[in-house]
């Protein structure tokens, strides 16, 4: 800072020294070249020529210059030159300041350089001045990295999944294939084992065409482009039809959908999108659920909203995993080649269809029971002071 200071002043000195002297050199050029015109000006001016005419003091000598003039014309003088030093200043600060600004950003694009190629944290390759712009980098720079893995490990997680699937496909191909081939080399075959490896191959058939919606459901997968179209949605009624569409589903196992929800329920949203958040919640409580047992769907009004809970008996849900369940490409199986093995995309998809109704979306799981918790905003405009509260109610 001091050594800024100097190079100002010295700048300033110079300045005007070449101020003054540019003035004396003009002031000898001209006199020189109109002879001696300036000189005989000023003595014409300033100077009286007759003494008769000139004034005397008070001891009676007589006065040759005329102080008044002189004065005046010193005074223009002395103004213009103020002038012209106030706009040489002005022109000298305001280049000094644009080289100034110019170095500084050349050096904190220098110092940014070497802080990004180093792959540490450390800040002190920043100067004192660059304080506040290297915290806010590092943040951003954390930020980028953290949206990198997230991306990363997402892109890995849909290539092992892709992988795992591409491999499934090949079992139940290959059993539609050989049960088909039996069927055609053996024309002679039993009714009824005909009818089991009928039986053996639709299923196989349709774990296929399971698996290549899965496909598809990857393929497309893109949450941001969510669109909600709202309309006034009967809820109770939406609720019954998603049950009876799952009753073929659950009548193999002896499960069945029981539906509590008032009757004058109005909700205000997308009723595509919610059916399809209700049905990849009934799919899943189908899927994980126990034998004999029965999914209890309920429905209520908690002031502003509409809070929808699906009970199911089933084997709980680890506490670590509960937050995770709503990531893209997971699923809680391992065993991919599972019946109930999907692509790991329907409750990330109603998580991120529930957030776009401005809504929430959590889970609850103990020995007892799972339960998934939807709240809903009953109409879609609402008031910061309507927001969703904390903390799921009883």
């Amino acid at each position: 800072m001091n050594n800024t200071k100097k190079s100002t002043l010295k700048s300033l000195l110079k300045l005007l020294g070449s101020v003054l002297l540019f003035d004396i050199v003009i002031f000898y050029i001209m006199d020189d070249l109109f002879n001696g015109i300036i000189a005989d000006w000023i003595e014409k001016k300033f100077i009286w020529s007759d003494e008769a005419y000139a004034p005397r003091d008070i001891n009676g000598n007589t006065v040759w210059i005329r102080w008044p003039q002189l004065k005046y014309q010193l005074i223009c003088c002395f103004l213009l030159l103020t002038i012209a030093i106030v706009i040489a200043i002005w022109l000298l600060c305001r280049y000094y300041a644009r080289r100034k600004n110019r170095e500084l950003m050349e050096c904190l694009a220098a110092q940014m350089d070497t802080y990004l190629e180093n792959t540490g944290q450390d800040l002190s390759i920043f100067s004192d001045e660059f304080t506040a712009v290297c915290f806010q980098l590092s943040k951003l720079r954390n930020k980028t990295m953290k949206k990198e893995k997230q991306l990363e490990q997402e892109m890995q997680q849909k290539n092992d999944l892709i992988t795992f699937l591409a491999h499934d496909l090949k079992t139940p191909l290959a059993s539609v294939i050989g049960y088909l081939c039996l069927l055609e080399e053996n024309p002679s075959l039993p009714a009824a084992l005909r009818e089991q490896y009928t039986g053996i191959t639709l299923e196989k058939a349709y774990r296929l065409e399971q698996l290549i919606n899965e496909f598809f459901e990857i393929t497309r997968y893109n949450l941001h482009t969510i669109i909600i179209n709202p309309s006034r949605i009967h809820l109770k009624p939406m609720l019954l039809q998603l049950a009876d569409e799952f009753y073929p589903i659950l009548e193999s196992e002896h499960k069945q959908i029981e539906v509590d929800a008032p009757e004058n329920l109005y909700l205000t949203g997308d009723a595509d999108k919610l059916a399809r958040v209700f049905n990849n919640i009934l799919k899943n409580a189908a899927a994980y659920s126990y034998e004999n047992t029965t999914i209890f769907v309920k429905a209520r009004t908690v002031g502003h909203y509409i809070v929808l809970t699906f009970t199911n008996e089933g084997i709980p849900i680890p506490e670590h995993q509960r937050d995770t369940i709503f990531e893209k490409f997971y699923r809680l199986d391992n065993a991919r080649s599972s019946k109930t093995g999907g692509s790991g995309l329907g409750l990330a998809i109603a998580k991120e269809i529930v957030e776009a109704h401005r809504g929430k979306i959590s889970v609850e799981s103990d020995i007892s029971a799972t339960v998934f918790t939807v709240m809903l905003p009953m109409r879609e405009e609402r008031s910061e002071k309507n927001a969703a509260p904390d903390h799921t109610p009883d």
